[in-house]
């Protein structure tokens, strides 16, 4: 709509326009702004006593059966690389899956003595004259880890748990 004075200023209305309603049909009686409440603090949705926002539900959602043993299984698999994958699959989902919590433990006990060792022995490494020794002695270390691992994570794959023949197990 023009009246006679000439085009109007962008946000400038006339007393005889009618405001658009949400959805930006002309006409019809305007509606109330969503991003304002009974209290008129523009927090949307929000009414007196109820909380601005919701979520997700604090407590997760339990592992499917083969979501279970796939975690449990990538656990064990993750010792190739030490002890860190299946220390945070245990610590993200031992509430989550009894079978996965179990085998991400027994990974978690295996592989952290070695991994440690072997930490320790590649910084020997560098010493001159007998850091060869400690070089060979971390990779027999990775590949004992790499071997065990890999039979742990087959085996846990088809659903059984597995222990493996030695292991500390320092976390209970």
């Amino acid at each position: 709509m023009s009246d006679a004075s000439g085009p109007k200023p962008q946000g400038a209305s006339s007393p005889g326009d009618q405001p658009r309603s949400a959805s930006g049909m002309n006409g019809g009686p305007a509606q109330k702004n969503p991003a304002q409440n009974n209290t008129g603090q523009g927090n949307p949705g929000q009414t007196s006593g109820e909380h601005p926002y919701t979520g997700a539900s604090a407590v997760p959602e339990p592992l499917s059966s083969s979501e279970d043993r796939q975690w449990a299984m990538l656990a064990h698999f993750g010792g190739i690389l030490g002890f860190i994958p299946s220390l945070l699959i245990y610590l993200i989902f031992k509430d989550r899956g009894p079978f996965t919590a179990q085998e991400a433990k027994e990974a978690l006990n295996f592989t952290l003595p070695p991994t440690l060792v072997a930490v320790v022995a590649n910084i020997l490494s560098l010493i001159p004259w007998i850091g060869g020794i400690f070089a060979v002695i971390a990779a027999l270390i990775w590949i004992a880890l790499t071997v065990f691992s890999v039979i742990a994570g087959v085996h846990v794959n088809r659903g059984q748990p597995y222990r493996y023949k030695y292991n500390l197990r320092l976390i209970k």
